[in-house]
């Protein structure tokens, strides 16, 4: 037995949010600011930090390179290398720096005030003696918020060079910190301005570009099956949308020619309709109208059966049309042997040709893929249609053939009174009829035709029609070639 469990309703599915286009634009474009802005402060950020150490570093040689001169040329003149190490580097304001010189014993000779405070000797990694290259400058972290460079050379003193000395140098780069901390800040302030403009600008530049979408969905919604003619004109639209504005303009096409052939289909039915079922209405008036014989009565129901008759086959016209138009329609191709399916037609309607004095005549033959059945079909709707308009001791040959690439023409041609020009265009229109007198309407519906037409469509191929008024009419069926 059920349980309560399984009785009860499945929940619906969430249904999901899907955002708007213009949302989703906004948001990659802010994404893309964001990156690229992002990206130009790290460069620029890292480009500064090592242009400062950089600017340090050459700082520090360049002291090198200036004591080695001044030990070179002024050994032995204390005032010069004094005012160098201690007034020099005590006065400048922009690089805090501190110079020592020892002997070779490493013994203190002069140094920049307060430099034995902060940077005592062991503080400074081993001396390298210069030759060609520069030493090694070393960054260290000597107390807390005090990291310096450090440079320890062995140099050559005396004009001979004939004396060593030791240089200590220590650059503080403490002020670096400050300068990349502002540094850092400013580039946030540019940073959370860019994206606050670029969030701006992106919804701006959305709305703009989405625009003419806007329009388009406008001019959509006024579409109605009374408002068929407006048109969007590609040549407007940026470029692209033109193909958008293009396919819109062909289905609006497509819709008022099907809402057109559906009035005049649906118009057509109705009279095609209207006259059995008023034939059959009034002869049902007749009948009741007065007291009739059995005799009478049987002529009143042979008639209406004839109405009933011609009925049906419009009903299965119609119907055979209404499958046949459908686009997924298909059919089982076989290879086929056309002159079969013809004898077959002519041995069909021989009666009626003997009965109208016509002489019916099979030629050729043709070799073709398609459905035996639906050939014979519309073979038969030209056979019948050349009956009707073929005169006595008329003649109607129905021939075959394969062309030269292949492809096969089955041909219906009669001696009757031939088409005029002004009709050839519609004879495969739906329920149009040349003759509109009431003999033709009384023999047909005018579908024959038009399901050959639609069988030809199914088969791949045409129905085309040669005619001169007077002479007779030809018509020809051609199918593509066998695969």
């Amino acid at each position: 037995m059920p349980t309560e469990r399984d009785t009860r309703l499945p929940l619906p599915e969430p249904v999901r949010r899907l955002w708007s286009i213009a949302r989703r634009l906004t948001l990659l474009y802010f994404c893309a600011t964001a990156v690229l802005l992002l990206l130009a402060a790290g460069y620029l950020y890292v480009g500064a930090q090592r242009s400062l150490a950089r600017s340090d570093r050459a700082l520090v040689a360049g002291k090198l390179r200036v004591m080695q001169g001044l030990l070179l040329e002024n050994h032995g003149q204390a005032g010069v290398l004094e005012n160098e190490v201690e007034h020099e580097a005590s006065s400048n304001e922009l690089f805090r720096y501190y110079m020592r010189v020892l002997d070779a014993r490493g013994r203190v000779l002069i140094e920049t005030t307060g430099m034995a405070g902060l940077l005592p000797v062991l503080v400074f990694p081993e001396p390298v003696r210069v030759t060609t290259g520069d030493p090694p400058i070393v960054e260290r972290q000597v107390g807390p918020d005090r990291t310096y460079l450090l440079l320890a050379a062995e140099l050559e003193a005396g004009p001979a060079g004939q004396d060593r000395r030791i240089l200590h140098i220590a650059l503080d780069v403490a002020h670096n910190t400050a300068v990349l901390a502002r540094y850092r800040w400013r580039l946030l302030v540019v940073l959370g301005s860019g994206l606050v403009f670029a969030a701006a600008v992106g919804m701006m530049v959305t709305r703009l570009g989405l625009r003419p979408l806007r329009a388009i969905a406008q001019s959509t919604q006024r579409i109605t099956a009374s408002n068929l003619t407006e048109r969007l004109n590609p040549g407007q639209w940026p470029t692209e949308l033109r193909e958008l504005a293009t396919d819109f303009d062909a289905m609006r096409d497509r819709l008022q020619e099907s809402f057109s052939r559906l009035n005049e289909f649906s118009a057509d039915i109705a009279h095609a309709l209207r006259n059995p079922i008023n034939n059959l209405r009034g002869e049902a008036e007749v009948a009741l109208a007065q007291e009739r014989s059995p005799a009478e009565y049987q002529q009143i129901l042979a008639s209406s059966l004839e109405e009933y008759e011609r009925l049906a086959r419009l009903i299965d016209g119609l119907l055979f049309i209404a499958r046949t138009d459908n686009p997924n329609a298909t059919i089982e191709h076989s290879v086929i042997t056309a002159r079969r399916e013809m004898d077959a037609v002519q041995e069909f309607y021989e009666a009626l040709a003997n009965e109208k004095q016509i002489t019916v005549i099979c030629e050729g033959d043709a070799r073709l893929t398609g459905d035996p059945m639906l050939l014979r079909r519309a073979v038969s709707n030209l056979l019948a249609n050349a009956l009707k308009h073929t005169p006595p001791a008329g003649r109607v040959v129905i021939s075959a053939h394969n062309t030269a690439d292949g492809a096969a023409e089955v041909r219906v041609s009669d001696t009757g009174s031939g088409i005029a020009p002004e009709h050839r265009a519609r004879v495969f229109d739906r329920f149009y009829q040349a003759n509109k007198s009431r003999d033709q309407i009384s023999q047909g519906a005018g579908l024959g035709l038009a399901i050959v037409r639609s069988i030809m469509q199914l088969h791949k191929g045409r129905a085309e029609i040669v005619s001169e008024p007077g002479r007779g009419t030809t018509m020809v069926l051609r199918f593509p070639a066998l695969n």
